[in-house]
Formats: structure tokens, C-alpha cells, sequence
């Protein structure tokens, strides 16, 4: 029995001990007198009332403590804590270890509520979230911007008066154009149920593309300028300082000698760097128009063995592989597999053994095409696909490049990894499987 049952119990027999002591005085006395009577009872009734009152304070004072207790709980104060050796001891403790675990997840609720409101408000984009009426609840600064107005102005009102309804019925995943009271332009748009106590509501994300696209325009031109500059003011300069030194010859009076030689040279150095440059800038157009793939059915195997013969530098040794029809452009398809075999070819011939294979095979949901090669390996950098970026002397920076946007135009892709188990690179260009057909 608990100790707070024993207690009970006990109090109960003592606040009926002054009565059950007065009858057995009367019982084992005979019979008192009226006067002896009426003591025993005055007695009794005295005697009761002060253990009932000692009983009431014993029973109602630690439930008084339990009650405050659970108030302060229910009210959502955890830093109340009773004395767990009372009483009620055992349901003390339990209440105490209620209210540190309600306090430790308040304080986790808390930080998470923090961490989750920097973040809405570090994200570019921006965050709404509606009730079950698409009242909006939350939104983050930069769903504000958009909207251009107070927090509390913008709180509780319908999705359709903000304007929002039509983002909200459209398809998700989409990107749409839109004017918002901040901003226009183009959007893409993102939204999901919500639940929250046991109420439906949406979650409505908005992210400005738009931006980010012209962000990716401008690098992309200043890489375009810098690379465009940087090589017609080599060329330029070099142009502009054979010229200065031309016209200083043939203004001398008398002319030396070998002025023939010296004017044939130069004016051949002006040529070779002229036309340095217009083969630059042709590679240039050569990539940025090229068209779109006009796909048509394409015997794999047959295309590699007809790109191999073209290479007359050494022998490409090709391996059997299985029979593919890809739906693909055969111009476009052998111009990159021309550009990566010439690679190849070139790195075997500078300090390999002259070895260079194709093979292709089915992997998964893609059809690989390999290129291997026996020589140096690949350079230490991560601009081999850059435009106009190369290593070789007198390379364009076209050929990697052209493959790549070859490869995704057929939405496929292009990589350059080391060769395993042996010496050299490996070129791998994959089609997707839906592309191809056994």
C-alpha cells in the first residue's frame, strides 16, 4: 500500500479514537453518571474535531501542492518543482520529471522555431503559407519584398486578394510569368498541402528565375569578353607592333639592304596572326550556331568503325560490341566522336605507346561510348570543357566544348576521367536509353 493510502487509513482511525475511547469507557464502567457522560462526550467531540482537523490538513495541503503544480503545467510554467519526499511523493516526482521534459522540449521547439525563421528569412526565395480558407499565416521577407508590404498588413488576408489564387490553382513544378506588386518577370512555382493540428492549409514557394538566369548571362558573357579580348589583343598588338616596325623600315632613306626580307617576314607574321585570328573567332561561330540535332536512326557500330578509318595518324582499334540503332544526328554524333578520337590520338602520340580503342556497350538506362588512350592522362585542371580553354599549343579550345553540347542537345553528356588499370584517359559520351533501340 502506498504511503499516502497508509497515511489516509491511519488518519481515519484516529479521528474515530476519542469516540471508540469513550464507549469502551462506558462499557467496561458500567453505567456512568448523567454528569460523567456528558465529559466523555464534550471530550470526544473535542478530541474528534482536532485529529479531523490535524486528518484534513494532512490529506488536503499536498493536494493543494499537486494542484498548484498542475496549474502551472497546464498555464505552460515548467519552473515550478515540488518536494518529492512528502506525501505524495511518488506523483510529485513524476509531475517534477513532466515538467523538466515539457521544459527541454520547449526550449528544442524554441531553437528550432529560431533555425527555421533564419532560414525563411536568408532564402532567396519566397515562402507562403495559407490556412484551410487560403488565409495567409506566414511569409517570409522575401515573399514581403514581392508583395511589397507590412507584415501585419498582409497577415490573415485571402490568397485571392493578395493576388496569389492563379500561382496556387496552376500546376506545381512550373515556371510561369507573373507580376507581383514588387517585382515581375518569371517565377517558378512550387506549392503542397499542409496539415498543422489537425487543420489543412498550402505551402506556396516562389523562386525568381528570372534573376538567376540573367545572373548566369552576365558571368557568362564576361568569361565570353575575357576570353574574346584577351585573345584579339594578342593578336592585335603583336599586328600593330610588326606594322610600327614595318613603316620605320620602309621610311628610311636609304633603305638597308635586306628591307625586302625584313618587309616579307613581317607581312608573313601579320598574315599567320590574321589568320590565327579569323580561324578563332570561326571556331566561335562554329559553336555558338550550332543547330538542333535532326535526329534519325543511326547504326552505332558502323559510325565508330567509319570514325576510326578517318584517323590516319595510327590504328584505332575497335572492339565488338552489341548492335545499336541511335536515334541521333549523324553529322552532330560524328563530329564529337572526330573530337574526342583526335584527342586521344594526339595524347597517345605524345609519350604513349601509340594505342587508342572504342568500344560501347549498353549500361543501365544509357548507351556508353568509350575512347581510351595510352598517354600522358588528363592535365590538372577543371576548365577542359570551357570554351576556348586548352592546353595544347595552338589549340582552339573548341573540340571539348562542342562535344558537350553535342552530348546534351541529344540529352545525353560528356566526361573525361583516368583510364583503370592502365596508363592514359578514357572519353565517355552517353545516350540516354530511351534514344536507342537494340
Amino acid at each position: 500500500m502506498p504511503a499516502f493510502e497508509r497515511r489516509v487509513l491511519l488518519g481515519g482511525w484516529l479521528v474515530a479514537l476519542p469516540a471508540l475511547a469513550a464507549l469502551a469507557i462506558v462499557l467496561l464502567t458500567g453505567r456512568p453518571g448523567v454528569e460523567l457522560r456528558w465529559v466523555l462526550a464534550g471530550a470526544a467531540l473535542v478530541l474528534t474535531a482536532m485529529i479531523a482537523r490535524w486528518q484534513h490538513r494532512r490529506v488536503v495541503y499536498p493536494l493543494y501542492t499537486l494542484v498548484g503544480l498542475l496549474e502551472a503545467l497546464r498555464e505552460g510554467d515548467y519552473s515550478l518543482r515540488g518536494v518529492s519526499g512528502g506525501v505524495l511523493g511518488e506523483a510529485i516526482y513524476d509531475i517534477n520529471a513532466l515538467a523538466d521534459r515539457l521544459q527541454r522540449e520547449r526550449l528544442q521547439s524554441e531553437d528550432s522555431a529560431r533555425l527555421l525563421g533564419k532560414t525563411l528569412a536568408s532564402l532567396d526565395a519566397a515562402v507562403f503559407v495559407f490556412d484551410g480558407d487560403l488565409r495567409l499565416r506566414l511569409l517570409n521577407p522575401a515573399a514581403q519584398r514581392l508583395l511589397t508590404g507590412e507584415r501585419h498588413a498582409l497577415m490573415g488576408r485571402r490568397a485571392d486578394e493578395l493576388g496569389l489564387d492563379a500561382l496556387l490553382a496552376a500546376p506545381s513544378a512550373q515556371v510561369v510569368r507573373h507580376v507581383f506588386p514588387g517585382r515581375s518577370g518569371r517565377f517558378e512555382i512550387r506549392h503542397a498541402p499542409l496539415r498543422n493540428e489537425g487543420r489543412n492549409g498550402q505551402l506556396l514557394v516562389v523562386n525568381d528565375v528570372g534573376r538567376a538566369l540573367r545572373e548566369e548571362e552576365r558571368q557568362a558573357w564576361q568569361r565570353l569578353l575575357r576570353v574574346l579580348g584577351h585573345e584579339v589583343n594578342n593578336s592585335l598588338a603583336s599586328i600593330h607592333s610588326l606594322a610600327g616596325t614595318l613603316a620605320s623600315l620602309v621610311a628610311r632613306d636609304p633603305l638597308p639592304d635586306d628591307w625586302r626580307d625584313d618587309t616579307r617576314g613581317g607581312l608573313q607574321v601579320i598574315g599567320n596572326r590574321a589568320e590565327s585570328l579569323a580561324r578563332f573567332l570561326a571556331g566561335y561561330s562554329k559553336l555558338a550556331a550550332l543547330p538542333p540535332p535532326q535526329q534519325r536512326s543511326v547504326d552505332l557500330a558502323e559510325r565508330i568503325a567509319a570514325v576510326a578509318r578517318l584517323e590516319q595518324r595510327l590504328a584505332v582499334r575497335v572492339e565488338d560490341g552489341p548492335a545499336l540503332s541511335l536515334q541521333a544526328d549523324p553529322d552532330q554524333l560524328e563530329q564529337a566522336l572526330i573530337n574526342l578520337l583526335r584527342n586521344a590520338v594526339e595524347a597517345s602520340l605524345d609519350g604513349g605507346k601509340g594505342e587508342v580503342v572504342m568500344r560501347w556497350r549498353s549500361e543501365g538506362e544509357r548507351v556508353l561510348i568509350e575512347i581510351l588512350d595510352d598517354g600522358p592522362g588528363l592535365p590538372g585542371s577543371d576548365n577542359l570543357f570551357v570554351p576556348f580553354f586548352t592546353t595544347k599549343p595552338g589549340g582552339s579550345g573548341i573540340g571539348l566544348a562542342l562535344v558537350r553540347q553535342i552530348a546534351e542537345a541529344h540529352e545525353g553528356g560528356v566526361s573525361l576521367g583516368a583510364r583503370e588499370g592502365a596508363p592514359g584517359a578514357a572519353a565517355q559520351l552517353w545516350l540516354p536509353l530511351e534514344l536507342a533501340r537494340d
